[in-house]
Parts: C-alpha cells; sequence; structure tokens
C-alpha cells in the first residue's frame, strides 16, 4: 500500500509539473488501481515530453484495458484447469 501511495504522489507530483491539476493525476492513478500499472502510467508520463492530457488518458486506457485483459486471461486459465481436474478426475467406485 505504501508502494502504490508512493508511485500515486509521484504521479500526481508528474502530471502538476506539466501543468496540469493533481486532480487529473489522482483520477489516473485511482483507475489504474494497481502498483504495475500506476509505474507504467509514470515511465510514460515521464518519458513523452510534454503529453497532452488526452494523450495521458489514452494511455491510462490502453494500460487498464491490458490489464482488463491480462485478469480476464488468469480468471480462464483458472476455470479450465478446474473444468480438466474434473474431467480427468478419478472415478468413484460404486
Amino acid at each position: 500500500m505504501i508502494r502504490f501511495e508512493s508511485l500515486t504522489h509521484a504521479l500526481i507530483s508528474a502530471v502538476t509539473d506539466l501543468g496540469y491539476s493533481a486532480e487529473l493525476g489522482a483520477l489516473m492513478a485511482r483507475n489504474l488501481g494497481t502498483v504495475s500499472t500506476v509505474e507504467r502510467m509514470l515511465q510514460y508520463v515521464l518519458r513523452v515530453q510534454p503529453p497532452t492530457a488526452e494523450e495521458m488518458v489514452d494511455e491510462m486506457l490502453a494500460i487498464c484495458e491490458e490489464r482488463d485483459k491480462w485478469v480476464q486471461k488468469k480468471k480462464n486459465e483458472y476455470y479450465n484447469r478446474k473444468v480438466n481436474e474434473w474431467i480427468n478426475r478419478e472415478p468413484k467406485e460404486p
């Protein structure tokens, strides 16, 4: 939690250094929601100089979409594994 808060403050600082409101940085961090996604967003903001607000929001949405796809993939793998375990289970003796 401390790392997330630290990255959130760093993202807000980077966004305000570009002349945008702190609220924009806070909203992006809140929507990203994880350490790794906020870290990616921070790297984008620091790397692309100077990004517009629209470009930052587009990047945030792309990162969120990738995260959501990854989460869905992991869920699918989990349930696929459970179904395969059920299919390959030892039959019960009568």
